[in-house]
């Protein structure tokens, strides 16, 4: 009951500032009527909807509106209630202040609230708003290709200068746009890369997902050296509720016949040897390794057959994996592509200055590249969207990759 009551206690705080800061700047009894009314409305919805979810079912269209309402709904009010809050703080001190210094008797012991800190408060609450509601609306689908040159010093004379296309995380039950996604099929055709890789989760839980979007997806071309997928975390229906342990293994089988259906050679702790000229890599594909998810991956096997001196790119969809395993492992691997982390959907990155994002204090490399010794990472931020039905500050990504062979120092 307790877990429950703190929640609510909550609510109605965030309730009662916000209705503060409007009934301050706004004496008229309609709009504080209709702001009185669009809150109950909007409250039951969001209420109704959370309550009809289905674990058997998954995330739907609605489910995703309703958590983004939620957000919109809740996240500016409760900046208005901190600058509020500090509002009230500062009113108290004064107040005790005013209370020894012998204030008059017909003077109130909290002085009347300030209408230019509710204007303030309002003001500020409107920028997550505005943010939430592009995110919801044009942000999820603002793709960005983002191009990145890689040196290494024993990469095979061959591939100097292949490119890569990586896309990752997918998230196919929650499009909603036909139109937009053959956009970014376009963008990554566009790219004319030697080779295609994706890096996990195909759906949010079901195979059913992605049948709409097959057709599309089996757009993306051909390059000369072929395309490649692992699994995520979303493919196993691990965040689902199954009527049997067989409609769940059913379920996984259709997922990973999904990848035969749009083209792409799906490596389940397996490698392939790429070769070009008279040189081949190795391309190895883990299964799902998370340290806070299913660890399915297998490492060892995955690159049984593969020597110490081959030249080694990773596909592993979660980057806790090369955190925890990979960078330090004794068989060098050069390059390791993951996704996973999708930026949070939210956070601020201004190139050349600021990369920040709530999900950096839970995973050490979340977006772009990263070295160790030699070893690189790099983590796309995917090109769908999960929970949240939007991207703010953290775009939708498609990574074009160049391997290069750095120049030896006389």
């Amino acid at each position: 009951m307790l877990r429950g009551l703190i929640p609510l206690i909550c609510i109605v705080l965030i309730e009662f500032y916000s209705f503060q800061a409007i009934r301050t700047v706004s004496k008229s009894k309609i709009v504080l009527f209709l702001y009185l009314l669009v809150t109950l409305v909007t409250v039951v919805y969001i209420v109704y909807n959370f309550s009809q979810f289905d674990r058997s079912v998954g995330q739907t269209q609605n489910s995703l509106i309703t958590t983004g309402l939620f957000l919109i709904f809740v996240v500016p009010k409760i900046l208005i209630s901190f600058i509020l809050f500090g509002e009230d703080v500062f009113r108290f001190i004064r107040g005790v202040i005013n209370y020894f210094a012998g204030s008059p008797n017909d003077v109130a012991f909290l002085p009347n609230r300030r209408k230019f800190i509710s204007q303030i408060a309002l003001g500020m609450a409107s920028i997550p708003f505005v943010s939430l509601l592009y995110g919801m609306t044009i942000g999820k689908y603002n793709f960005k290709v983002i191009k990145q040159t890689i040196f290494f010093d024993d990469l095979p004379d061959s591939f100097d200068g292949t490119t890569i296309t990586q896309i990752s995380d997918i998230h196919s039950g929650s499009f909603d746009d036909v139109e937009k996604i053959e956009y970014a099929i376009d963008l990554i055709n566009q790219q004319n890369s030697d080779l295609v890789l994706f890096t996990g989760d195909i759906v949010n839980t079901h195979a059913k997902e992605m049948y709409p979007w097959i057709a599309i997806f089996k757009k993306i071309h051909h390059p000369i050296l072929g395309k490649y997928s692992v699994l995520g975390n979303h493919d196993y229906g691990e965040y689902s509720t199954w009527k049997s342990e067989q409609e769940k293994e059913e379920n996984f089988e259709a997922i990973k016949d999904l990848h035969r259906q749009i083209d792409f050679k799906l490596l389940l702790n397996e490698h392939v040897k790429i070769q070009k000229g008279s040189d081949s890599i190795a391309l190895i594909g883990v299964e799902n390794w998370g340290k806070h998810f299913k660890k399915a991956g297998d490492l060892s096997l995955a690159s049984k057959g593969v020597s110490q001196g081959d030249f080694k790119i990773l596909m592993s969809h979660d980057p806790s994996h090369w955190n925890e395993e990979v960078q330090r492992n004794e068989n060098k691997y050069h390059l390791t592509l993951s996704g996973h982390t999708h930026g949070f959907q939210f956070g601020i990155e201004v190139p050349g200055w600021i990369k920040w994002s709530p999900v950096q204090y839970v995973y050490k490399q979340w977006a772009g590249l990263y070295e160790n010794n030699g070893r690189f990472i790099y983590v796309n931020r995917g090109l769908g969207f999960h929970a949240f039905p939007g991207r703010v500050g953290i775009m939708p990504e498609i990574t074009v990759i160049t391997l290069k062979k750095a120049e030896k120092l006389a």
